[in-house]
């Protein structure tokens, strides 16, 4: 039965406001469970000791109870939802354990060809595992006075489910997972679990994608960094995978103009979860930082790998990265100085390789925060590789804080973008926009 986009957006809503969870401090008595800020981790997110051989291989799957879940003539709304671990290989060629989850809906698919599937790529969730989108989708706010988690991406899930479009997310590499350390906007780990989300909800049992169900992946902030890398990658990591289109919103291609931006801002929080993921990607990066970090650096690095970004945005809100250092000087100065990091940075610029398949590239003029030029760079530098690109500024004037900026553009253009995807689900011709692209910002 087909659902009204408007009861599911109105719905996500009511849920955020009845979602409250109040988490006990105790561990879960679960054999390997955790427990992280007061939050209980289930034993389900603690991989196994082996994985299987393929990427994208199921490793485990139970039900996913959603927050949110109404009575329909055809099942409850917006569908049935099933939690996942799957393999992937992170940016090292190792084995990794990835959760996430599926989302069946229950509204018919009224286009062309078998029932679609849409991979999401959540935005900054933070880099504790209780901040994992698919916990998000059981629990929309969560507030227990150690931690502030929102599942905001439930709305964009909610507003795809509603046109029958099947849903797969993915928590990332070490988000959720309980035994490594969330490799924050790292493209390769990023791009791969994304993919790798892909070939787990074709393997599913029971859900009514077939071998022709077209894939298109969604994503907004670090889920449009990681879209924009698994478009790029994809022809090489999983070419079983053929994409009709992705988009990509305010993405993070450069990470020297992202880092320089965010520090000192709203989210400076940020900026402590990509160097705690540098450290786990690279290892060898550990005396650069031991070099550089004074005991506050080392503090909040310790702090905010543990945290959502609720948690980051009350408490290091405006922090400059010049007092956790050893001589004052920022960490954008710092990287400039240092050839591995800046090497270590280079590898993780996207833009440099040519994406396959359609591509929709949405920035805010105003985006402050993940700076509107570089984003805008990303789209030049395909069309430039003769990609199919469809560049779409949002045209907003500065809103005051850092983060609105940047937040804004996401609900602005959301339903732009679910409109752009449903078409190159439908098989429609995405066409290009590159020859009026302006080539300067």
């Amino acid at each position: 039965m087909p659902t009204p986009t408007r009861l599911l957006a109105a719905a996500v809503t009511a849920a955020a406001c009845i979602g409250t969870t109040a988490v006990p401090a105790a561990a879960d008595s679960q054999t390997d469970a955790v427990v992280s800020r007061g939050v209980t981790i289930p034993a389900f997110y603690t991989p196994p000791a082996s994985l299987p051989a393929a990427d994208g291989a199921l490793v485990r799957t139970e039900r996913l109870p959603l927050a949110l879940s109404l009575p329909g003539l055809d099942g409850p709304l917006p569908g049935r939802a099933t939690r996942l671990m799957y393999k992937s290989t992170d940016a090292g060629g190792r084995p990794m354990a990835v959760t996430g989850a599926y989302i069946e809906p229950t509204a018919a698919w009224k286009g062309s060809g078998p029932r679609p599937l849409v991979a999401l790529a959540p935005g900054t969730m933070g880099q504790g595992d209780q901040c994992a989108a698919s916990l998000g989708l059981e629990r929309p706010l969560l507030l227990n006075g150690q931690t502030l988690s929102v599942g905001y991406e439930n709305l964009a899930i909610y507003r795809l489910l509603a046109r029958g479009i099947a849903v797969v997310v993915t928590d990332y590499a070490g988000l959720g997972t309980t035994d490594r350390l969330h490799t924050y906007v790292n493209r390769v780990d990023e791009a791969h679990a994304v993919l790798d989300a892909v070939r787990a909800a074709r393997s599913l049992d029971g859900t009514s994608l077939t071998d022709d169900s077209r894939v298109a992946l969604f994503g907004y902030s670090q889920g449009g960094g990681a879209t924009a890398a698994a478009a790029e990658l994809q022809p090489s990591y999983a070419p079983d995978v053929p994409l009709a289109g992705t988009y990509t919103g305010a993405a993070p291609a450069d990470l020297v103009a992202v880092t320089q931006a965010i520090d000192g801002s709203d989210l400076a929080g940020a900026l402590g979860w990509s160097v705690n993921g540098f450290l786990q990607t690279d290892p060898e990066l550990k005396p650069i930082a031991e070099k550089h970090l004074n005991k506050s650096g080392h503090e909040a690095l310790r702090d905010l790998s543990t945290m959502c970004v609720g948690d980051a945005l009350l408490a290091y809100n405006s922090a400059r990265s010049t007092s956790w250092t050893t001589d004052g000087r920022s960490l954008s100065d710092i990287i400039q100085a240092e050839p591995a990091l800046k090497a270590f940075l280079a590898d993780q610029r996207i833009g440099t390789l040519r994406p396959a398949s359609p591509v929709r590239v949405a920035t805010g003029t105003a985006d402050d925060l993940v700076p509107h030029a570089q984003t805008r760079q990303l789209a030049v530098a395909w069309c430039a590789k003769g990609a199919d690109v469809t560049y779409k500024p949002v045209v907003l004037l500065p809103l005051g804080r850092a983060l609105l900026n940047h937040f804004a553009p996401l609900l602005i253009d959301q339903g732009e973008a679910i409109s752009w995807l449903t078409d190159r689900l439908n098989g429609k011709p995405a066409g290009s926009n590159c020859s009026t692209l302006p080539w300067r910002p």
